[in-house]
């Protein structure tokens, strides 16, 4: 298993990032300063995908476990083009996250570039193998290792990351949770184009409420680009 460096969670460097993959210059990645509603209204509209950034915890661990038992169980079905990858590189958990929230969004326009051909190639592959792609693309690797180094922080003094981003999109009217780290994705109930910043922020709180003296948490938004 390859290890690369960890993105941070910085809008800037994470909105050069998607561009430079050949997202359309029309959406950004920015930051979401509250979960309350007077402060969702000041997140740009349209929002497609919340990123959230949560610290890895006993706590947490034990609630991943418990999930997969339930999930397991359940049998559940999801929309044949839902795209879910599983992630098998370390500190790959950025590029995942932004992977899941740009792949499941028909609205974003991605040009030809290292995205496109990715997703073109492993449209259809099974998880574990998308996984396994982009463990060994070349110019995905870079493209993240690049990025990785222009974050406020020395990159290189993290060499235990114990936090993981996840993405929260809309896939039909149900809000999905979408990890790569889990074995299948995690429905969340129904939402709406209307409602998901809502929906999404609720789910934002839950993370946190299982690890209420945990402060570490980061929320991101894919969204339309600010003028």
């Amino acid at each position: 298993m390859s290890t690369w460096t960890p993105l941070e969670s910085n809008p800037e460097v994470l909105s050069k990032y998607i561009h430079k993959l050949g997202v359309s210059p029309s959406w950004s990645v920015t930051d979401v300063i509250g979960l309350e509603e007077e402060t969702l209204a000041w997140i740009p509209r349209p929002v497609k995908a919340f990123i959230l950034l949560f610290p890895i915890s006993e706590t947490y661990e034990k609630h991943r476990a418990e999930e997969h038992e339930r999930v397991k169980l359940a049998d559940e079905q999801h929309p044949g083009d839902l795209f879910y990858m599983r992630q098998f590189t370390h500190n790959a958990c950025g590029t995942v996250a932004l992977i899941h929230s740009l792949a499941n969004n028909k609205d974003v326009t991605i040009e030809s570039g290292v995205l496109k051909s990715f997703l073109e190639k492993t449209a259809n592959l099974s998880p574990e193998e998308r996984g396994q792609a982009l463990e060994q693309d070349k110019d995905f690797t870079a493209d993240h290792q690049a990025l990785a180094q222009e974050g406020q922080t020395n990159a290189a003094d993290h060499e235990k990351v114990i936090h993981h981003f996840i993405a929260l999109v809309n896939k039909e009217g149900t809000l999905y949770e979408l990890d790569g780290r889990k074995s299948f994705p995690i429905k969340h109930g129904s939402t709406s184009d209307e409602t998901f910043v809502k929906d999404a922020a609720k789910v934002c709180k839950e993370f946190m409420a299982r690890d209420p003296t945990e402060v570490r948490f980061t929320v991101l938004a894919l969204t339309a680009a600010q003028d």
